[in-house]
């Protein structure tokens, strides 16, 4: 069978076996299992392992590691490769010259790398030789490595001073990552920067720079595998071509929901088993992503004073939590006749000027009041407070220098867009008037490759959200309209469906029809 017949996306497990069934491979394919891909298992390690310690690693010989990866290459190539327990110096140079082997014949997955070196019982579970090795040779072969506290430390070589302050996390990060592209998602379950809670800093952009990732604490004690759970989970989500930013937030949310669902379960005399119970579907067990210009960024050292000082949350609501059609269309003669044929909800985006913005913006706001419409202004934030506009809509890169206080002090409603699980997360923290969620489908107006959502992901997110005003855009036709609705989400937003359609008023009733209103 040719890996292109395969179903399932397949997922290298590069990893120990735990005798306990807690951690290791043993969590790794109940993970995988749980998020919809195969995993496939080459084994590094027999541990003697149960809830209260490590007695004995049982690496396996050099040989029969490399047989079992050559057997997997063979015949089940990988979307995504996850690698665990390298027990001693030989396996971190063994799988460092098979992926450097892979790479040469141009086959690259992404290669997620849980450097396990301690267990939560304290015991240790690899040979002093093999830090430096892992940074020379393997780090940089990976595309994603995540390290707890401990493991940080012992990557940075801070194992005496250890790190626990965000400014010690940063900086051992900083050195870990060195001048590699290899990005860093250090787990929180080892320290506390604000009681209560814990936090992951992933690292994935430039030095110096991180996402905080915050959750309330779960007070179990069934906290074993949790390392092994959460990179499974990233590098199964990887396999199914999610962006590195989502799948670390989806796995930080599959990981609290197995820590609270989880809480109540006793399997051994120590330290039980983090539980697998599926796909996250509430927005309780998904972290917070940390805003620089919010108080809570304080204790993280990333507070931006001059953003604070343009920062708001909480706009109002429009008036209805569905906003049914959506129609996004770039003229005041578009409005007009879009509001003449009913249309409630509009948006004026003008992205190539023709003539003075301001007046069209002006007329265009003088037909929301006649037409009593919710009409937004793409961008031009300014103009649309000058003018007393209903609402401003604002893409990401938009939010850093807008004005969001004043926006919200000239009592208009603020739409954000936003593209997947990450910016999902990232603008609620906004508590805007509704959240756009794109490219459900491929467009013609802009180049959203990588970025896709498609009717699946979108029902994942609408569920998160289920109260929340929400609209789907991007390459949504009649003929796709019905999938994206069936989804949950109260509002489709269109572009070409409407304007390029042959009879516009015909679209927008058929379109009503699917939206019922």
């Amino acid at each position: 069978m040719s890996m292109e017949t395969f179903s399932r996306p397949i997922v290298w497990i590069i990893a120990g076996s735990d005798s306990g069934g807690g951690a290791g491979i043993q969590a790794d394919l109940l993970t995988m299992h749980d998020l919809g891909v195969h995993g496939c298992c080459a084994i590094t390690a027999n541990t003697a392992q149960n809830s209260l310690g490590v007695p004995a690693i049982n690496a396996v010989d050099s040989s029969v590691l490399q047989s079992q990866l050559d057997a997997l290459f063979t015949d089940m190539k990988p979307s995504a490769i996850k690698i665990g327990l390298l027990a001693n110096a030989c396996q971190v140079a063994l799988v460092a010259n098979f992926l450097r082997a892979m790479k040469s014949n141009g086959m690259h997955v992404p290669v997620v790398y849980d450097p396990v070196a301690v267990a939560t019982s304290g015991a240790k579970l690899t040979e002093d030789s093999t830090g430096a090795l892992v940074l020379e040779e393997l780090l940089p072969l990976c595309d994603l490595v995540t390290p707890n506290s401990q493991e940080l430390a012992w990557l940075a070589g801070y194992e005496k001073e250890g790190v626990s302050s965000a400014e010690d996390i940063l900086n051992a990060a900083g050195k870990v990552r060195g001048q590699h592209s290899t990005a860093l998602l250090v787990t929180g379950g080892h320290f506390e920067i604000e009681p209560g809670t814990t936090a992951d800093l992933l690292c994935a952009g430039e030095a110096g720079e991180g996402d905080w990732f915050v959750g309330d604490r779960i007070a179990t004690e069934n906290t074993h595998g949790t390392g092994c759970t959460l990179s499974s989970a990233v590098a199964a989500l990887l396999a199914k071509g999610y962006p590195l930013k989502d799948a670390c937030v989806v796995a930080n949310a599959y990981v609290r929901r197995g820590l609270r669902l989880g809480e109540g379960d006793h399997i051994g005399a120590g330290a039980g088993p983090v539980g697998h119970y599926g796909w996250p579907t509430e927005l309780r067990d998904f972290p917070r992503v940390l805003l620089c210009a919010s108080e809570q960024a304080k204790p993280y050292g990333v507070f931006d004073a001059a953003a604070a000082g343009k920062f708001a949350a909480e706009f109002a609501r429009p008036d209805s939590d569905r906003l049914g059609l959506y129609p996004v269309v770039d003229s005041v003669d578009w409005l007009e006749k879009l509001a003449q044929a009913g249309v409630r909800t509009l948006q004026l985006r003008i992205k190539n000027p023709d003539g003075d913005v301001s007046e069209q913006i002006k007329q265009a706001v003088a037909i929301g009041r006649k037409y009593d419409l919710r009409l937004f202004i793409n961008d031009y934030w300014q103009w649309a407070i000058e003018f007393g506009a209903y609402g401003v809509h604002l893409g990401q890169e938009d939010l850093q220098a807008a004005d969001l206080n004043a926006i919200q002090g000239a009592g208009l409603k603020l739409g954000i867009s936003t593209h997947g699980f990450y910016e999902l997360l990232y603008a609620y923290q906004y508590r805007p008037s509704y959240l756009a969620i794109g490219a459900i489908y491929a467009t013609n107006t802009k180049d959203m490759r990588g970025q896709l959502q498609g009717p699946e992901k979108l029902a994942r997110m609408v569920a998160l959200l289920p109260e929340y005003p929400l609209v789907a855009i991007g390459g949504i036709d009649l003929e796709r309209a019905p999938a994206v609705a069936a989804s949950g989400v109260g509002s489709i937003a269109v572009v070409s469906a409407i304007t390029k359609a042959a009879d516009y008023r015909d679209a927008v009733s058929a379109f009503r029809a699917i939206l019922k209103g």
